[in-house]
């Protein structure tokens, strides 16, 4: 999930830590051992991506993570790597569940065109027919909405919103306060005249899901996602529910909501104590994830959204014509560098090939990714949100492992890089004793 900033490239730093990652040597000592899942025979990939992965989550401080590659050329894999709780022995599994964030966001995309497919609603269609009171609701059009082209302020940069998260973690938020937040604010462009990645987008889209179908966003996802793909894993939750099914991991995050406002970034002197051990992210598991509904409330495992991420890329949730209006809606985030990524109908493409999403939310990071001319499919969830350079956790991994597959092509980056959406709500001391 992306909300913080607008869209940066940073091809030439991404581009010497994957040369730097792809040199890296084994070591499976500490939290970071990785376990196999099943007992099938191991692609060859697999010795090349181990030790790169554990020496990476040794060098970022990531707790745990859980890695799925299914490719038929090549064989599919499933690995977990790490503790579910910091400072205790505490494996994950390969089906634990994870917030997955700004996947979600696919989610209400695909119901949208799901809706249009049906005939009872159009892309072209103005916002303000559905919904009163949006700045330049004559002229945004749910394409607009969809694409993050509409110019509407994002009420997750709103420094109070952020106050708010961090001494009420708990609060439940209605997409009516963020609204009011985001409306408050002036439009940052007119629409349609370029991108930048923003949360009140996908919750206007929401409303218009429950607005047309008269069944809460839960519902139309449930009944036009997870049934039909048979995805008894994932879930969205009520606003008033806090709780992530068994086994989860803990998750965490380094600093506050206020002070991430800018950037993930920590300061040079948080970083190294981070890196040493002696500053240690906030517990964020049990914040409310209401703030992000529609736009990032989703609950899943990496097995879930493997099955899930192939059939958003491979149009098995809409007909032929939609899924291919979807398709070539994606436009080059930044035209000066348009093989990094793409963004359209509520999907990414991430450098040529891959195609999917990625999520960060208080205490979690998944990446998903679908090449359709190969079929490999890369899913990467950990359970911490940014690491303490201020990229997102499962991007580390996940850019580190497609030159094993890809080989030196521009790196991908997430729609919001470096500083993506998860807004932190850390419980509890985060400075260790020294």
């Amino acid at each position: 999930m992306g909300h913080r900033t607008s869209f940066a490239v940073f091809v030439a730093t991404v581009s010497l830590f994957i040369a730097t990652a792809c040199g890296t040597s084994s070591d499976s000592g500490g939290d970071t051992t990785g376990t196999s899942a099943g007992a099938q025979a191991e692609p060859a990939y697999a010795a090349t991506l181990r030790p790169m992965i554990t020496q990476l989550m040794k060098d970022n401080v990531i707790p745990g993570a859980v890695v799925v590659v299914k490719s038929p050329k090549e064989g599919d894999w499933t690995e977990t790597f790490g503790t579910r709780v910091i400072g205790a022995d505490d494996p994950l599994s390969a089906d634990d569940y994870f917030r997955i964030g700004s996947n979600t966001k696919t989610m209400t995309s695909t119901v949208i065109l799901q809706l249009v497919q049906e005939g009872k609603l159009a892309l072209e269609d103005p916002i303000g027919k559905y919904w009163p009171g949006v700045p330049n609701g004559d002229q945004i059009t749910i394409a607009q909405l969809s694409e993050m082209r509409s110019g509407l302020y994002s009420y997750t940069f709103d420094p109070e919103f952020n106050a708010t998260l961090d001494s009420d973690p708990d609060k439940v938020w209605t997409p009516e306060e963020m609204l009011a937040i985001a409306f408050s604010h002036p439009v940052n462009f007119a629409p349609g005249e370029k991108f930048e990645y923003s949360n009140t987008n996908t919750i206007l889209l929401g409303l218009v899901i429950e607005k047309v179908t008269q069944m809460s966003a839960a519902e139309n996802f449930q009944k036009r996602i997870f049934e039909p793909l048979g995805l008894k894993h994932t879930s969205m939750p009520a606003a008033t529910d806090n709780s992530i099914p068994d086994p989860h991991p803990q998750g965490y995050a380094f600093g506050t909501n206020v002070s991430t406002i800018d950037t993930f970034a920590l300061p040079p002197e948080e970083q190294a104590a981070a890196l040493a051990g002696t500053l240690r992210p906030g517990n964020a598991t049990d914040a409310s994830p209401s703030w992000t509904w529609t736009a990032g409330a989703a609950i899943a495992t990496a097995g879930d959204m493997a099955t899930y991420v192939r059939a958003l890329v491979e149009g098995d949730m809409l007909d032929e014509q939609q899924q291919r209006i979807r398709m070539d809606s994606i436009q080059p985030i930044d035209p000066a560098a348009p093989d990094v990524a793409g963004y359209g109908l509520g999907i990414v493409r991430f450098g040529k090939h891959l195609f999917g999403h990625d999520g960060q939310i208080p205490g979690y990071m998944t990446f998903m990714g679908h090449d359709p001319a190969s079929d490999l499919t890369i899913v990467v969830a950990t359970n911490l949100a940014t690491v303490p350079s201020g990229e997102g956790s499962a991007l580390v991994l996940a850019k580190a492992m497609l030159p094993v597959f890809y080989g030196n092509e521009p790196a991908p980056d997430s729609p919001a890089a470096p500083d993506t959406d998860a807004t932190i709500a850390p419980t509890g001391p985060t400075t260790m004793p020294r």
